[in-house]
């Protein structure tokens, strides 16, 4: 097919992104007509609504138009200038005038070819999932430094952790297919007093019989235990002692004391074990394992001294810390169970001011503490530290943090800091939040394990694939194939909505079968495949695709098909700007709903020989944009089903 040679657009890639020949060819019709540059109409070209393929707004291009003999016309004029003015060509067959827009219908037997090629090229010849159809170079010679996931030491992979690992995962994914490289990082929660309170746990309840037979669900039980011990101290006024040692363990690692941080090491060494072998499942990986223990000390020591030189560390009491009261000094009673041993108070006395611990005043984002008053870091301070340690290792052009909007002021405040100390690479950072899990509680130990629903989800789609034995027969690893739909079961419930909305932890919703589900996409996915299996080897794609008449392609629903087809490319830039997965996951049931609904009318087997060849192309393409896609999520296309 030749086609006429369009104009260069600045940001427009017609060999990646069939669209944009399109809407570079609506744009030279109207700048020809309204006498502006092709950039200024390019701009203004969108994807048209039902109806018609592209739309322009005429309010939009108003503005840039500057010759004098069109700058008193209003829109509704300008629109009936460019529909005198259109000349029909190989890729725009008509425009239509609506009031003040205009409406354009690209011309289908070049739109059916152009789109269908591009797939089949992209998806053959591609030496990576990064190269192939829908992806793009745009951020070629970038780095992104993505952390998610994010779990703790030593504690049982949850539902909790599921939306920062599948949502990162997503983005990392988008990222890369944009052209950026991309260092996934778990920065595992692995230092801090909650350690301490484990070794505290570990040594009233730890059994080393039980960690030996099951490592990770021990430690758990016995990180509850002794969160239950801080409760009950609490609640019968006996003072903070679980809290003191707990305090004290964690003090005695940060000075590199070997035994506290030998029995730390063999628990970081368990989970991350443990927590391997659920990413591998879920077809998760990383870069690096990192933590919060790998942050440098000379880095938080630098970072508290960069902070001290420009005044902005201030003094902050225990109390007001903890509960948020006004006074910046208490006196406390020696008597008084609540208070604090660790805070430097003397025996013997019957008050003293409280040693305070050191903040930044952030105004009306509160006062942060970055150091106890026995010296130990917080988090904040860690996370502060770290990203200065790892701006100075990848000299990142973004780094994104993936995290619960349970954490928004913490990362205000983190981010507020790293401007104030004069860090350039602040306006880097981004965290992207998303809404809770609800129904659960580390703490109180009401926790259902992923694993466990995992599996659950896994006997589900098994039992259901037995109802059909004949099918079931086919498939040489069925274990395999049922843990599969049951992980697309749990990540398409989890990634349909917007990543912001929260949602009732619910295992009978994850793992159902009904409407816009996880198994549903698989099934989609299977059914193509499965027509490639039925029609060979009688029918089979020629080596040249060009042999194949893609004009016979006539139905609407074809064109449809194409269209949707088409506009992947757009989907994926759209979901790096939005960082939502949810425009993907919609992206794929619109596909597979298409695809369901032109079985009867778009039927290959039995057809004339060209008709079918013709069919099976666009079929073919479909899948292999449908399995696109569902790697996008992360999900693994399967073949049988």
């Amino acid at each position: 097919m030749t086609l006429p040679t369009l104009p260069s657009v600045q940001g427009t890639d017609p060999d990646r992104v069939v669209l944009d020949s399109f809407r570079v060819a609506v744009a030279e019709q109207v700048a020809k007509a309204l006498r502006i540059s092709i950039g200024q109409a390019y701009q203004a070209v969108d994807i048209g609504k039902k109806g018609c393929d592209f739309s322009v707004p005429m309010p939009r291009l108003q503005p840039r138009i500057s010759d004098p003999s069109l700058k008193g016309l209003d829109a509704k004029q300008l629109v009936q200038k460019v529909v005198q003015e259109f000349v029909p060509n190989d890729y725009i067959a008509h425009v239509v005038a609506a009031d003040k827009f205009l409406h354009f219908e690209a011309k289908s037997s070049t739109l059916m070819r152009l789109v269908l090629d591009q797939i089949h090229a992209l998806s053959r010849s591609a030496p990576s999932s990064r190269e192939g159809y829908g992806t793009n170079s745009w951020g070629a010679g970038k780095t992104l430094v993505m952390e998610f996931s994010s779990p703790n030491i030593a504690k049982p992979f949850h539902a909790g952790h599921l939306r920062s690992t599948i949502i990162g995962t997503f983005i990392a994914n988008v990222y890369e297919a944009n052209g950026w490289n991309v260092v996934r990082m778990n920065y595992l929660g692995d230092w801090g007093k909650q350690f301490g309170l484990l070794a505290v746990g570990f040594e009233r309840y730890g059994s080393r019989e039980e960690l030996e037979k099951d490592a990770i669900m021990h430690l758990f039980n016995v990180y509850v235990s002794v969160n239950a011990d801080v409760e009950r101290e609490k609640q019968i006024g006996q003072g903070r002692e679980t809290s003191r040692l707990a305090d004290e363990y964690f003090h005695r690692m940060e000075k590199g004391d070997e035994s506290a941080l030998g029995l730390w090491q063999e628990f970081r060494d368990l989970s991350i074990k443990r927590y391997k072998e659920t990413y591998q499942r879920l077809n998760v990986a990383f870069t690096v394992y990192a933590g919060e223990s790998l942050v440098s000390p000379d880095g938080i020591k630098r970072a508290l001294d960069t902070l001290r030189e420009k005044g902005l560390l201030t003094e902050k009491t225990i109390e007001e810390s903890e509960v948020n009261k006004s006074s910046w000094k208490k006196i406390v009673p020696a008597s008084d169970p609540e208070a604090d041993t660790s805070s430097g108070k003397k025996d013997g006395q019957g008050s003293e001011e409280i040693k305070p611990a050191w903040a930044v005043d952030l105004g009306s984002l509160g006062k942060p503490v970055l150091q106890k008053p026995n010296g130990t870091s917080i988090y904040i301070v860690r996370d502060i530290a770290g990203a200065i340690q790892r701006y100075q290792t990848y000299s990142f052009d973004k780094m994104i943090y993936v995290v619960g909007d349970q954490q928004d002021l913490h990362f205000k405040q983190f981010f507020k800091i790293l401007g104030l100390m004069g860090e350039q690479f602040v306006d880097r950072l981004e965290h992207v939040n998303f809404g809770r899990v609800n129904g659960m509680s580390t703490r109180k130990g009401k926790v259902k394990f992923l694993d466990d629903i995992l599996d659950a989800a896994r006997e589900a789609m098994l039992t259901q694939m037995e109802k059909n034995p004949e099918k079931a027969s086919a498939i040489s690893h069925p274990e395999v194939t049922s843990d599969q739909i049951g992980m697309t079961a749990v990540k398409v419930q989890d990634m349909q909505a917007k990543r912001i909305i929260s949602y009732d932890f619910d295992l009978n919703r994850m793992t159902s079968f009904e409407g816009d589900t996880g198994p549903y996409l698989q099934y989609a996915h299977v059914r193509l495949c499965s027509l490639e299996r039925t029609v060979a080897p009688e029918l089979v794609l020629p080596s040249s695709v060009s042999e194949i008449d893609t004009s016979l392609l006539t139905e609407p629903k074809a064109r449809d098909i194409v269209l949707l087809l088409a506009s992947y490319p757009d989907v994926v830039r759209s979901s790096f700007e939005t960082r939502e997965p949810c425009t993907v996951v919609k992206f794929c049931f619109r596909l597979s709903h298409l695809i369901s609904s032109a079985w009867e009318s778009l039927i290959v087997k039995g057809r004339e020989r060209e008709l079918a060849l013709a069919r099976l192309y666009l079929y073919l393409c479909a899948r292999d944009v449908l399995a696109s896609a569902m790697r996008l999520l992360s999900l693994v296309p399967l073949e049988y089903m």
